[in-house]
């Protein structure tokens, strides 16, 4: 399996769930791998386990100068970035009742501005390639309602990449948004809304939720040279709940 031989990739949130899945992936498919969380020894663990075309860096995604740091450490260890997958996120189910300013700006720091950090800070690596493909993480909530903060955010990153594509086209570089619905990852069968998920996969059109292998199909395709006329673009996983 060589879809990504020789690239470079970046992956955040790479240390479990969905994020891990993208990781292991792009290694088989010949990538060599830079993947940051804040989970530092689950991640340390999966890097030792993937050899040295894995490379994990303790990396908060709102922090800017952290990620001037995951460049510069790419960068030394495999050279310039042909692919970041923008991964990391949170979800908080409480009502706009009971949510906090506090609350709100997490969820927007994490699912949405670092998300514009990424991109922002991968650019000059990814001229130096000349080319790349930038793949943001959003959510079927991005198309459709959901919790606030979540949607709010999630809808962010759906525009956000539309705005970067058109921005970054003539240079090589691919912007899209992989927009999954309910997935069985840690988020999911950890969070506090666990057996309300469950009931509700039980009306999806497929009736099961996803497995990460799923969503990380698209992320491979879209990383890949296979997607190279997609940019701007949403790609949705979800069962069919949003042609309901």
């Amino acid at each position: 399996m060589t879809k990504l031989l020789d690239k470079v990739a970046i992956v955040t949130g790479g240390a479990r769930g969905m994020g891990e899945s993208h990781v292991r992936r792009f290694v088989e498919e010949g990538a060599k791998v830079v993947f940051t969380d804040i989970n530092e020894e689950v991640g340390e663990k999966l890097a030792a386990e993937l050899g040295d075309n894995a490379l994990f860096v303790k990396h908060d995604v709102t922090d800017e100068a952290g990620w001037q740091e995951v460049i510069e450490k790419t960068e030394a260890a495999f050279g310039p970035v042909n692919v970041l997958v923008n991964n990391a996120g949170i979800s908080m189910s409480k009502s706009i009742f009971d949510m906090s300013v506090e609350d709100y700006k997490k969820i927007i720091d994490i699912n949405q501005v670092s998300v514009f950090l990424g991109i922002k800070a991968v650019l000059p690596s990814m001229q130096k390639a000349e080319g790349g493909s930038i793949v943001n993480i959003s959510s079927m909530n991005g198309i459709v309602g959901g919790a606030v903060g979540y949607t709010d955010s999630k809808f962010a990153v759906r525009g956000l990449t539309k705005a970067a594509a058109l921005q970054v086209g003539h240079l090589g570089i691919r912007v899209n948004s992989v927009h999954p619905g309910v997935i069985e990852t840690p988020m999911v069968t950890e969070g506090d809304a666990v057996e309300q998920i469950k009931e509700f996969a039980k009306h999806i059109p497929m009736r099961r939720m996803a497995q990460s292998e799923e969503v990380t199909n698209m992320v491979l395709f879209l990383a890949s040279e296979e997607s190279s006329y997609s940019t701007g673009s949403e790609f949705i996983i979800d069962g069919g709940l949003t042609a309901m």
